[in-house]
Parts: structure tokens; C-alpha cells; sequence
């Protein structure tokens, strides 16, 4: 047995968690398998919580599997962005009245999609920049404001965002981004989730 993925609301008689793949409605927004939100109000928060992300920008929000988001994460997409190297970063055109040409020729910056990996905890009231990459294992502290790619199991926090200390050896690390135990089918995680919640990475080598 393992928990049902399919299932908004996983624990029995509470609301405030839910597994986030079943209650996005947002196209550009994309969650795997068993990533959770908890929020202090209300899970719908969530993609208020997604700012500033519009159609046209065409940016995702790509988070991936068992990933834990705390209350109140915030994701700053590209749609926030101003010119930075114009002489004004004022945002004429949207206004109109004999404004409306100022963008022509130009365009906003884009850089490209905010990607979360896998098994990452997102501390609360943690900020997440636009195209910011995190990567597999990671853990953002809570209040942190992240800036720039934060590497594979490691920690960071601050504002802005920087890298406390590693969560584990390298060669650790490079052995549990080989294992992708999260891609594992669920009766195998199920099997073996004792050691999951371990620190024992020897012992994962020598698994059926």
C-alpha cells in the first residue's frame, strides 16, 4: 500500500495539505507525482502565490516529484520583469494614450522557465526568482529570497539566498542523483522507505 497520488487531500480530515498535482488548473504550471503544499488558510493560495505569471510571457513552473512547499512560497515568474537597461525600466506602453508604441521593436526580458527538482523543501515564506533552477534534494531555508541556481542537495538561505553547507559528501550526492529514487515505482519506494528516512546510503546500494 501507498498513499493514493490521485487524491487532493491526502491526510484524513485535513484540508490545509494537499498533493498539488491534483488541484492546479494552470496550464503552465507543472507538478509531479506526490509533491505537497500546506498552507496556513487555504491550498487555493497557491497559484495566487505564482506571481506575476501571465499567458503571453509563455514561462512555466515546472516542479518535480515528492517535493514539500511550505505556507506562503512565493514564485516571482517574468512577468515581473522592466527593461533594466533602457534609460527608464517604466512600463509606458500598457498605459496607453499616445503611449502604446513604446515597446515597439522591444521586448521584455524572459529568462526562461522556474524548474524545482525533485525531493526539495521549500521553507516558509521562501521567494523563488524567475528561471531560478533548484536542484534534486535541496532544502530553502524559511524567509530565504532565491536568486540564482541553487546546486543539488544543498542548503541554502538568507536574502539573498546562499548556500549554507552541503547535505551531503559529493560522492554522496553524485550517487543519489544516479539513483533517481524518486522515479522508482511506488511499491519499490514503499518497500524501502525505512531507508529512505535514513542516512544510511550504503545500504541503498545493495537493494533489489
Amino acid at each position: 500500500m501507498a498513499p493514493d497520488k490521485s487524491t487532493p487531500f491526502p491526510i484524513p480530515n485535513y484540508n490545509r495539505l494537499c498533493f498539488l498535482k491534483n488541484i492546479i488548473r494552470n496550464p503552465n504550471i507543472e507538478v509531479g507525482d506526490y509533491t505537497y503544499y500546506d498552507d496556513f488558510n487555504d491550498v487555493s493560495n497557491f497559484e495566487k502565490n505564482v506571481k506575476y505569471h501571465f499567458d503571453f510571457t509563455g514561462d512555466k513552473l515546472i516542479i518535480g516529484k515528492f517535493c514539500m512547499i511550505a505556507s506562503d512560497v512565493k514564485f516571482i515568474m517574468n512577468g515581473a520583469n522592466h527593461l533594466i537597461d533602457a534609460i527608464s525600466s517604466y512600463p509606458f506602453a500598457v498605459f496607453g494614450n499616445g503611449w502604446e508604441h513604446a515597446m515597439d521593436g522591444k521586448k521584455y526580458p524572459v529568462k526562461g522557465n522556474t524548474i524545482i527538482g525533485n525531493d526539495v523543501w521549500l521553507g516558509h515564506n521562501s521567494t523563488i526568482m524567475p528561471a531560478v533552477q533548484i536542484g534534486d534534494g535541496a532544502i530553502v531555508a524559511t524567509n530565504a529570497t532565491v536568486v540564482k541556481n541553487v546546486d543539488p542537495y544543498s542548503i541554502v538561505g538568507g536574502n539573498p539566498a546562499k548556500e549554507i553547507r552541503k547535505r551531503f559528501t559529493q560522492d554522496k550526492i553524485d550517487f543519489l542523483l544516479k539513483l533517481k529514487w524518486w522515479d522508482w515505482p511506488v511499491e519499490k519506494i514503499t518497500k524501502h522507505v525505512q531507508l529512505l528516512t535514513s542516512a544510511d546510503t550504503n545500504a541503498l546500494k545493495n537493494i533489489d
